[in-house]
């Protein structure tokens, strides 16, 4: 139903700055919850951030808050996250997903439905 495609990934050199975009396509996603995660090489999938169906609730990890915002344009199906301040242990591939509201935790993989396929996001040391 909900198809996601993330963009923005890249090389980045650390301390700099990094946006991440996850596009919906083909059905609005304003009732749904958003979150990013990431796998890093040889790690499982980590929560990264989250936000709810209507953007007045925000999750952070605590290995990146107070570094990455997480935001929704809804007319235009997006959610972004932006990036400051990067490690070299943000190194991952980061994936965006979608997921149904509920009363889940924002954290939990098991509440996200759908996932994009990820982008690829290096940070030189």
């Amino acid at each position: 139903q909900v198809q996601l495609v993330e963009s923005g990934g890249g090389l980045v050199q650390a301390g700099g700055s990094l946006r991440l975009s996850c596009a919906a396509n083909g059905r609005t996603f304003s009732n749904y919850r958003m979150g990013w995660f990431r796998r890093a090489p040889g790690k499982e999938r980590e929560f990264v951030a989250a936000i709810n169906w209507s953007g007045s609730t925000t999750v952070y990890a605590d290995s990146v808050k107070g570094r990455v915002t997480i935001s929704k344009d809804d007319p235009n199906n997006t959610v972004y996250l932006q990036m400051n301040s990067l490690k070299f242990e943000d190194t991952a591939v980061y994936y965006c997903a979608a997921g149904p509201r509920s009363s889940l935790s924002y954290n939990l993989v098991r509440a996200y439905n759908y996932w994009g396929q990820g982008t690829q996001v290096t940070v030189s040391s």
